[in-house]
Order: structure tokens, then sequence, then C-alpha cells
């Protein structure tokens, strides 16, 4: 039986956990959400997905439950130690402490986890290209409050170059502020390029000085234990990526 989790492969701290679920996990959500879909506005039945994001704490033995958020592919980073909105607006968020839960939600975007290597502050973040272009993982380094060159962070399941084709729009948004982006793209007709979001995150990682970048290399569109929002359209529901402290 495939495994209902993904676990990241990366040298975080032992007081730091993470993994992605998949749709195999203990969820009840019914075709064609089947079945751990956690998108609250996916379109599923809502007290089914409440029921997932309790039974994925359960089975993951969070300390809390997440500070889940209503993401806008936009560029602000919540603080989970201010209290306030239990899922506020925003694409990004960072916890200091023992005992402290993050998750971001995906079905083609870039999930991208961060830890400090003192295991005393963790972020997570959602990479869209929108995001992404306007600096999302940027302001997370910088939220973290810590040394960036401390930092280490895992590229979560996106979907993948060979299956991510972009128009102008996207490629000018990486291109136009850094030509060396470029390498991002490979083109296929005119005005369209396949587009690697891997590739262009570890290199907007590497100018914010954070050098040790694990993971990638997964594939959202031809993966079928993950969400897909270009594969599935509006029927496609969310995963989550999570990051804790123990």
């Amino acid at each position: 039986m495939t495994e209902p989790w993904i676990v990241p492969d990366w040298s975080a701290p032992e007081n730091i956990g993470s993994a992605v679920s998949t749709r195999l996990g203990p969820g009840v959500s019914v075709a064609p959400y089947d079945r751990l879909n956690l998108g609250l506005r996916s379109g599923d039945d809502l007290g089914a997905v409440i029921a997932n994001r309790e039974a994925l704490a359960l089975a993951l033995h969070l300390p809390e439950r997440p500070l889940w958020l209503r993401q806008v592919h936009g560029t602000v980073v919540a603080d989970a130690m201010t209290p306030g909105d239990d899922e506020p607006e925003a694409d990004a968020a960072v916890a200091r402490g023992p005992g402290k839960a993050l998750a971001i939600l995906t079905a083609d975007c870039l999930p991208v986890l961060f830890a400090s290597d003192d295991g005393g502050t963790i972020g997570a973040a959602h990479a869209g290209w929108r995001g992404l272009a306007g600096g999302v993982l940027e302001n997370t380094v910088a939220r973290m409050d810590v040394p960036p060159s401390t930092i280490q962070a895992w590229l979560g399941p996106a979907i993948g170059g060979p299956s991510y084709e972009v128009g102008a729009e996207v490629r000018a948004a990486f291109v136009e502020a850094d030509p060396g982006a470029e390498a991002a793209f490979t083109p296929t007709r005119p005005g369209h390029w396949l587009c690697d979001l891997y590739a262009l995150a570890r290199r907007r990682l590497a100018a914010a000085g954070v050098g040790r970048v694990s993971g990638g290399g997964f594939d959202t569109f031809r993966d079928a234990r993950l969400y897909s929002y270009r594969r599935d359209g509006a029927a496609s529901g969310r995963f989550a990526s999570v990051i804790w402290t123990k």
C-alpha cells in the first residue's frame, strides 16, 4: 500500500517535524475529492474538509491545530505568535518556540518549508508564480528574523517543469527583474514556455542568503497521489505541507 504521507528529505533539527499529505490519507471526502481534501474553498463539503483537517492533526500527532491561511497568491507573511484571526489572509507564516504548527495548501503551486538550525523558528510559504515573483520566499526569510545562513529550506510537491506551460506574462515577471531567470524557461510554441518553479525558487532563495535547499523533483500534474488544479480543474482538492515544532 502506498504511504499516505510524503516525508521531507532534509536535515531539519530533531525537534522539528514535517510531512505532506496525499489524497490517500485518513479522510472522508468522496469523489472527485477522495479522500483527504483539506481545502475549505475547493467546492467540497465543508463538514468533510473540517473532519479531514482534524484527522490530519491526529494522524501526524501535531502539538496543536495548524495555522491555516486564506491564501491569495500574495506575499504577506503571518506570524503565528500574533493573536488575531484563526485563518489570516496571507501566503506564508512563521512561528517560534515549541508546540507550533504551520500548514500550506497547494494543488500545483510550490510549498516551501523553512527551519532554523537551532530548531527555534519555522516557516512555510505558498509560492505560486505570482507570489514567487513578488517575493513571498524572501519575505518569509526576513520574517523569521534569524541569519539567512542559519536557515534551510525544503521544496515540496509542485507542478513539474515538463507539465507547466506558461505565457509571456509569467516569463516577464521573472526575467525582467532577473535576466538570469531565463534559464528556468524552455520555449515550446510561440509566446509560450515550460516553467521550472523549482529552479526559480532555488534562485530566489540563494539571493536571499539561503544556500541549503533540498526537495524538489515532484510533479503534481503526473502524480495521482496529489491534487492538481491544472489536471483536474475546479474539482481539484488541496493537499497540505505541514511543519511543526515538537
